[in-house]
């Protein structure tokens, strides 16, 4: 295993610190438990920029934090309470999404490619981990949970995936000349 590096802490820390401030921008839905929030962004963004273990470390700080009671999960909330809740999934999914999406782009960095990274790990990953777990917590049905917690989100996620895709395919560019 490669030792860890300054450089991986402070992009993690970065990254962690991205993601709960994306947490700020939040458009409640009246009918899913489920906000739409600049987080899922941030999240294809960690995956598309750093290296795998950066991508979960930053994930996993972001989530310690939140577990911790800081309120770095959407709105501004905390606590162990948010991750059990009808939430909960989609947080996990965040981390299990981010490292995809990094393992992923190392095969596909092309813009198109950090697209499809992004798609797969950022929505497909993210959707199933979080609409299980919706299902799961809430009772309402797996064809509720779709609708209230995968459906909606769509459209927008589809288009963070293309902002990630071409943020992360300019920055990597530079950062291959640096």
């Amino acid at each position: 295993m490669k030792k860890l590096k300054t450089k991986d802490f402070l992009y993690a820390a970065i990254f962690a610190a991205l993601i709960a401030v994306m947490g700020f921008i939040i458009v409640p839905l009246p009918f899913s438990p489920v906000p739409v929030t600049g987080q899922s962004l941030a999240i294809m963004l960690a995956g598309c920029l750093l290296t795998t273990r950066q991508a979960g470390m930053a994930v996993t700080t972001f989530l310690m934090l939140g577990v911790a009671g800081i309120p770095v999960f959407a709105g501004g909330t905390a606590g162990i309470g948010v991750l059990v809740g009808p939430r909960g999934g989609y947080l996990i999914g965040f981390l299990v999404g981010a490292v995809v999406i990094s393992m992923l782009k190392k095969k596909f960095p092309s813009v198109l490619g950090l697209f499809f990274s992004s798609v797969v790990g950022g929505i497909l990953v993210v959707y199933a981990l979080g609409v299980f777990h919706l299902n799961n917590v809430t009772g309402m049905g797996l064809e509720a949970a779709i609708t209230a917690g995968a459906l909606p989100f769509i459209p927008g996620d589809i288009f963070k995936a293309i902002v990630a895709a071409f943020v992360g395919s300019a920055v990597n560019k530079r950062m291959e000349n640096e």
